[in-house]
């Protein structure tokens, strides 16, 4: 019996030793295959920017077997133990790509998904599921929770590279859409010819300056410019001669414009002109030295020597009631006709007393 006993255990001893060097070939073998896969890949995907990506699992195996597949990638590699760790993560530097297990210590993988999707704030994130359990129900519901797309665990390296690799190519394509709509976003907010902000961008940026205004009670003045005769520069010397006297005032509008305040184009020959911070007693004045500064240059259109003026209208608020904008534009532009009327070439002003005064002003 007890020489049965001691057979039994050589034979165990030897099967385990067996699993252990089947076990050790299966991961050499997956190695060598991923490395042959990630020069393929290399070749296969274009060079772009490198991607975080965050690796979720609880098994510091499998965590040692992604990082093998992955470390010679174009990704900044990350790890996280359960869903806490990868929340924190997420939060500090949202990574573009996230493969997380489906069981974890703390909370399951497709919970995790949600979380993500939960917080629409930050970049989109492509999220691969890892499961050991494939059947077609728990696939569905990993992916209704969020994830774009799944691995089945053991897995196979190469798969992994292809997989990521096209979360890689989606993440790449939304970054560029995003770059785009960005461009059609301030291409929206900017007058075409010359650079400047136009009324929409204006106004949005006002209406918060109004609120400012109001509750800190600092003074808010709207300057409504326009280039005298400038139907005469058009007819005389063509309407080449007109952009460059437009694309003109708007440099010298942009450079005597401080960082805190904006200008920009209404259309036509209208600019506009928001500033902060002006003393009442100063902002004609203020206005004033730009209108004397525009008005000494000179244009040489056809042989000649061109000198064209500007007229302004302003109006202002001060206090803790909150005007409307379009109010105070209507104001200016008023001024701005009673400028044109007194001569050209002048600056009219509506003072906040007045307007309280006279709201028809």
């Amino acid at each position: 019996m007890a020489y049965w006993l001691n057979r039994f255990r050589q034979v165990l001893v030897f099967a385990l030793l067996l699993l252990s060097w089947v076990e050790e070939s299966q991961i050499r073998e997956s190695l060598r295959r991923a490395a042959a896969d990630r020069l393929r890949q290399n070749r296969m995907n274009a060079p772009g920017s490198i991607h975080d990506v965050l690796v979720v699992d609880d098994s510091p195996v499998y965590r040692k077997l992604v990082e093998q597949v992955l470390e010679s990638q174009p990704f900044s590699l990350h790890f996280a133990r359960n869903g806490k760790e990868a929340l924190q993560a997420i939060e500090e530097f949202s990574p573009s790509i996230v493969v997380t297990d489906w069981m974890m210590p703390d909370f399951s993988g497709p919970e995790l998904c949600q979380r993500i999707r939960a917080n629409q704030s930050r970049p989109y994130t492509y999220i691969i599921l890892m499961t050991s359990n494939t059947e077609k129900g728990n696939v569905v519901k990993g992916l209704q929770a969020g994830a774009d797309d799944y691995l089945a665990k053991p897995f196979d390296p190469g798969e992994m590279l292809a997989r990521i690799g096209v979360g890689r190519r989606i993440i790449d394509l939304n970054r560029e859409l995003a770059a785009k709509s960005m461009k059609l976003e301030e291409a929206a907010r900017t007058d075409p010819l010359t650079g400047l902000p136009n009324r929409r961008a204006i106004e949005e940026w006002a209406f918060k300056q109004l609120r400012g205004a109001a509750r800190h009670g600092f003074s808010l003045w709207v300057v409504v410019a326009d280039i005298d005769s400038f139907k005469t520069i058009n007819d005389t010397f063509g309407h080449h001669a007109g952009d460059i006297v437009i694309k003109t005032f708007a440099d010298y509008l942009k450079r005597c414009t401080r960082t805190s305040d904006i200008c920009g184009r209404l259309g036509g020959d209208e600019f506009l002109l928001v500033m902060t911070h002006v003393e009442a007693a100063h902002i004609e004045a203020t206005v004033n030295r730009f209108r004397e500064q525009f008005a000494a240059l000179s244009f040489p259109f056809q042989g000649q020597s061109v000198h064209v003026t500007s007229s302004f209208g302003i109006a202002g608020c001060a206090g803790k009631e909150t005007p409307e904008f379009g109010g105070l534009v209507r104001k200016a532009d008023q001024m701005l006709y009673e400028a044109k009327r007194g001569g050209r070439n002048t600056v009219r002003v509506c003072y906040p007393r007045e307007q309280a005064e006279n709201p028809q002003v």
